[in-house]
């Protein structure tokens, strides 16, 4: 009878514990989908991201952290590829995104003429004001200005000696770009005003052209959908400290959002017991690295030692301090803070191949629990 009621409990109990990487999955399919259109500056897609993690945030029954609203709107300026993006090479027509990818400073244009090398990786085309550099990957990006030429990258093994082009980039600057932050909290059950906050960026570079978007699958809809089970998470299981939830924009056009955040705070950032910033856990074969290390030798003693005891992760990496995602604008305030990445699995990084379907979330499980156990002892 108690075999059998052991194999029960293990029955029951699988499901309940594979269930929270089902939840995720599923958000980071939604995430990296092509509705939400790389989560960027065309086709709505960083609002329709921005909308779908609001709802997501009532809906597990967190409360806005300040007011009505989860949003806490501002603007910045960015260049756009809304239209069309053609490019032939020697007559040959380049695939966006796969073959090469507009510099993200570029005026559009339509144009046409012959070649000239500069040097063994670049070529221009001077009296049409167009920049070719061949690249052995291709690595796109969002731009806040407006250069006064025309620049494309294209994958050396795409294309032979460039002799001649023909382009069609469409492009639109917007001065005012309309972002939101995404903010929630779950209120602490016997130390309500101090905090611990999970942060994650969830703009990604959007699209390039009508027909081309980057899915941002592990940068960073990894981390903002396990931003998100954790969310749901803690919302059922109150914990003692009050715990925010922020979702950034504006991380990939230079830190924007949390830079906002940290000028205009939603709440009194001395208040944060500490903060850990999330961006690219979608792997982890080799481990996590962990930002900010020496910084807070504390608080890093007492994640080794809780994985050392349960043998979460291969290893956890220390890193030092570095401007390098959105914990920056808090520790330049005196906010102590982690940024945490997973290491290991896929390398695709800014570029189309960052898909869902690639993404193996390999330890998922391991960084829930080391990050639960963690907030426990830094709440005692």
């Amino acid at each position: 009878m108690k075999k059998c009621l052991l194999a029960l409990c293990l029955l029951i109990s699988k499901p309940a514990l594979s269930q929270d990487s089902v939840l995720t999955r599923k958000l980071l399919d939604t995430l990296s989908s092509k509705t939400m259109w790389g989560r960027g500056y065309t086709n709505n897609g960083l609002a329709k991201a921005a909308d779908f993690i609001s709802t997501t945030f009532r809906a597990y029954g967190l409360n806005p952290l300040e007011g009505k609203s989860f949003k806490q709107p501002f603007s910045f300026p960015v260049n756009t590829f809304p239209g069309s993006m053609s490019l032939k090479i020697n007559g040959k027509a380049l695939v966006p995104g796969k073959d090469f990818i507009v510099m993200p400073q570029s005026v559009g244009k339509t144009a046409s003429g012959k070649l000239e090398q500069k040097d063994s990786t670049i070529f221009v085309a001077a009296n049409e004001g167009i920049v070719v550099v061949l690249k052995d990957k291709l690595t796109w990006t969002v731009s806040t200005e407006l250069a006064d030429y025309t620049g494309v990258e294209v994958l050396k093994s795409a294309i032979g000696q460039p002799e001649a082009i023909e382009l069609d980039i469409e492009q639109c600057f917007i001065p005012d770009f309309n972002a939101n932050n995404v903010c929630a909290l779950v209120k602490g059950t016997r130390k309500p005003d101090s905090l611990v906050v999970f942060t994650a960026h969830y703009d990604h570079l959007g699209g390039m052209g009508s027909k081309t978007y980057f899915p941002g699958a592990n940068d960073n809809a990894s981390g903002v959908s396990f931003l998100l089970s954790m969310a749901k998470y803690y919302a059922a299981h109150p914990p003692a400290y009050s715990m925010a939830f922020i979702c950034f924009a504006g991380e990939e056009a230079g830190l924007l959002g949390s830079k906002y955040f940290t000028e205009h705070p939603l709440l009194e950032l001395s208040k944060i017991r500490f903060l850990i910033n999330l961006d690219m856990v979608g792997t982890g074969e080799t481990g996590i690295t962990v930002v900010n290390a020496p910084l807070h030798p504390r608080e890093f003693a007492l994640l080794n030692n809780i994985n050392d005891e349960h043998q979460y992760l291969a290893k956890i990496n220390p890193r030092g301090k570095t401007a390098n995602s959105d914990h920056h604008y808090f520790s330049e305030k005196g906010v102590p803070a982690f940024f945490i990445y997973t290491t290991g699995g896929i390398r695709a990084y800014h570029d189309v191949y960052d898909l869902p379907s690639t993404l193996p979330f390999t330890e998922y499980q391991d960084l829930f629990k080391l990050f639960t156990a963690f907030n426990q002892q830094l709440m005692k």
